[in-house]
C-alpha cells in the first residue's frame, strides 16, 4: 500500500481521512495543528494521540519535509534556496529581509510554459507541476530556517518563484488553504500574493475561491509589446486581462499590483509610461517597476537610472502609487531559474 503524504491533505481532507478509519472529526485538528509544528518529522512526536493511532498513521501515511540542498547568501541578505525534489529536480525559493519582516518567494513548478523572453525559468521549458506537499515544504523549509537562526519570522508570502501559478491552478490552491489555515502556519490574506502573467479563466476563478492578493505580470502597455516578449498575450490580450482584473474582487482598501519589467528600449519610454497610466485608470491598482535582472541567457538588459528615474515619475504625476524594487541577490544566483538551470542535470 503507498503511503499517504499529509502535507497534500487540508484539515477537511484530513477529516475525511480519519472519518473513514472511524476516529472522530476533533482527531484530524489535532494531527493537523502538529504537522505544522517545528521540528515535526514522524507521528511519534504527536504525543497526545494513543499509541494504536500513531502506529496507524505510521503504517498509512507519512509527512513529507524538505531541507535546502543549496543555500546562497546575499550580502544584502536575500537567501536563495535550492530544494532537490525526489526526482532528481531542483527548484527555488528566494528569502527577502526587509527590515524586521521577511517575505518569502515561491515556486510552483519545475519550468514554465509561458516562455517569457525576460525570465531565465522560460528558457528551461516545462518540465511539470509541484505537488501540494512540494509547495508547503518550501514555506516549512524557510521557516526552520529561519527559526534555528533566530532570524525572525516568516510573514509574507509571494508566489512570484519558478512557474506560473495559476497553471498549477487546483495544487497552488489546496497549498494555499493549507497555508491559510488557522491550525497550521496560520498566513494571512492580506500578506499572501499570487502572481499571474495573465491566464484569464483563472484569475476569476480564484478570485472566487479563496481571499488572497493579486498581482499581473504586465510588462507592456500595448499588446503588440506584449505579445513580443510575453506569448500569452496572444491568447489573452491586454484588454481580456485588464476585464478580468476589473472583475476580480478586492478586499476593502485592497489594490492590484502591476508588475513592469522595464527593458531597455522595448518598454522604458515616455510613450510606453503614459499608455500604462491609461490603461490602469479605472482599476484600484499600484505599480511595481523592476528594472531587468540581466542575465546571459535574457536578450534584454537594464535602462539607465535617468530613464528608470523618468519612467516613475510620469506614473506618479498620474497619481499612481509606484514602487521600484531594488536589484536584491545581485552576487548570488538571484533571478529566477538561475540556480536550478546551473545546477546538476537530473538523472531521471
Amino acid at each position: 500500500m503507498q503511503k499517504i503524504d499529509l502535507k497534500n491533505l487540508s484539515c477537511d481532507d484530513l477529516a475525511a481521512f480519519v472519518a473513514e478509519r472511524g476516529l472522530p472529526n476533533f482527531k484530524a485538528r489535532q494531527i493537523f495543528s502538529w504537522i505544522y509544528r517545528p521540528g515535526i518529522r514522524d507521528f511519534c512526536q504527536m504525543t497526545d494521540l494513543s499509541k494504536k493511532l500513531r502506529e496507524t498513521l505510521s503504517q498509512e501515511a507519512f509527512i513529507s519535509h524538505m531541507e535546502p540542498a543549496v543555500k546562497e547568501v546575499s550580502s544584502d541578505g536575500t537567501i536563495k534556496y535550492g530544494f532537490e525534489l525526489a526526482d532528481g529536480r531542483m527548484i527555488e525559493s528566494v528569502l527577502i529581509p526587509e527590515g524586521d519582516r521577511n517575505t518569502l518567494c515561491v515556486s510552483s513548478q519545475v519550468g514554465c510554459a509561458m516562455g517569457c523572453t525576460f525570465c531565465l525559468t522560460g528558457t528551461m521549458g516545462f518540465i511539470r507541476n509541484l505537488s501540494c506537499a512540494e509547495i508547503v515544504n518550501q514555506v516549512c523549509a524557510v521557516i526552520d530556517d529561519l527559526r534555528s537562526r533566530e532570524a525572525g519570522e516568516l510573514n509574507n508570502l509571494v508566489f512570484m518563484g519558478m512557474g506560473e501559478p495559476l497553471a498549477n491552478f487546483d495544487n497552488l490552491l489546496q497549498s494555499l488553504v493549507i497555508l491559510m489555515d488557522e491550525l497550521g502556519l496560520n498566513f494571512s490574506d492580506r500578506r499572501t500574493t499570487v502572481s499571474t502573467c495573465g491566464l484569464v479563466p483563472k484569475i476569476i476563478e480564484l478570485g472566487e475561491k479563496i481571499k488572497v492578493n493579486l498581482a499581473i505580470s504586465l510588462h507592456a502597455a500595448d499588446n503588440e509589446t506584449r505579445s513580443r516578449i510575453m506569448p500569452i498575450n496572444a491568447r489573452y490580450p491586454i484588454e481580456e486581462l485588464l476585464e478580468a482584473c476589473r472583475k476580480f474582487p478586492l478586499q476593502k482598501r485592497k489594490r492590484i499590483m502591476f508588475e513592469y519589467v522595464l527593458l531597455k528600449d522595448i518598454n522604458d519610454s515616455d510613450e510606453d509610461a503614459e499608455n500604462l497610466a491609461r490603461i490602469l485608470r479605472d482599476i484600484p491598482a499600484k505599480i511595481n517597476l523592476l528594472p531587468c535582472n540581466e542575465a546571459p541567457d535574457i536578450p534584454f538588459k537594464k535602462p539607465d537610472q535617468q530613464r528608470i528615474d523618468a519612467f516613475q515619475d510620469i506614473l506618479r504625476k498620474r497619481d499612481y502609487t509606484v514602487l521600484l524594487r531594488s536589484s536584491r541577490g545581485a552576487d548570488i544566483s538571484a533571478a529566477c531559474g538561475q540556480l536550478a538551470i546551473k545546477s546538476a542535470t537530473p538523472t531521471s
